[in-house]
């Protein structure tokens, strides 16, 4: 069995202490293969250091967050993509659009998110799309932009189920975490309509820690926890569900 992170920051402070340990302990549940995105030029040389530690197993997305982007974002952009010509790297994000937090730059996101699109298609990069309270805008632009021919992985997924399906016929895959664990979400009921072959596991730790270790550190070795859930909805094994979704981050990714 081999499981695939498919968006991870291991470089966070909440892990980096402990890589070792969280590594071993990820390991021993078979999870072999680890996304990491950044989310500034601050970070870009933390995730690159751990990336460099781990060849094996850690793989190197570069982009510009959301909730990054504030007046100087062209600036950031060109910082990320100087360092993006310099390293090999395996998607274009964690870049989107989080209307959360802020939305005093919804126009600079959206320039940012289509720029970064742009950069995938030049590169024959997958995208990994942040789309925090804001799922149809980024649906929107994605469908606006198709001359880029734009692919990846929209993370963290949460929306409905025609979300779900209008992102899918778009040619992405959904990325699902440790939301599928918790109680009345609804993702659960989502997910249970969409076939595997649409599905990447992901964890995003530190953050959303999965059932029963929900508002706590999220770790590595929980997307076991995540395969299992996803086992039960689909009355599948946990070798099974990791074999299909670890094949459609290999083909997402070409690694």
């Amino acid at each position: 069995m081999q499981l695939t992170d498919s968006h991870i920051h291991l470089y966070a402070a909440e892990l980096a202490s402990n890589n070792e340990r969280l590594m071993q302990d990820a390991l021993l549940k078979q999870v072999q293969r680890f996304f990491l995105p950044n989310i500034d030029s601050t970070t870009m040389q933390l995730m690159f250091d751990v990336c460099n530690r781990y060849p094996a197993y850690c793989f190197p997305m570069l982009g510009l967050h959301p909730c990054s982007v504030k007046e100087n974002f062209r600036e950031e952009l060109a910082l990320i993509r100087m360092r993006a010509e310099q390293e090999k790297i395996f998607a274009v994000g964690e870049m989107g659009i989080d209307l959360y937090w802020d939305k005093s730059y919804i126009k600079e996101q959206e320039e940012a998110f289509v720029t970064q699109m742009q950069w995938a298609h030049e590169w024959k990069l997958p995208l990994v799309i942040h789309s925090r309270e804001a799922t149809d805008v980024c649906i929107r632009l994605v469908e606006e932009n198709q001359q880029w021919k734009p692919r990846g992985i929209f993370h963290c997924f949460s929306g409905n189920a025609d979300q779900a399906l209008k992102i899918i016929s778009l040619g992405f895959y959904l990325g699902i975490g440790g939301v599928l664990t918790f109680k009345n979400a609804g993702l659960a009921e989502v997910i249970e309509q969409i076939d595997l072959r649409y599905i990447v596991l992901e964890t995003d730790a530190p953050y959303l820690a999965p059932a029963p270790h929900r508002g706590k550190t999220n770790e590595p070795a929980f997307i076991y926890l995540v395969a299992e859930k996803l086992a039960a909805i689909k009355n599948k094994s946990v070798d099974e569900v990791a074999a299909i979704t670890t094949a459609n981050s290999k083909t997402i990714f070409g690694i």
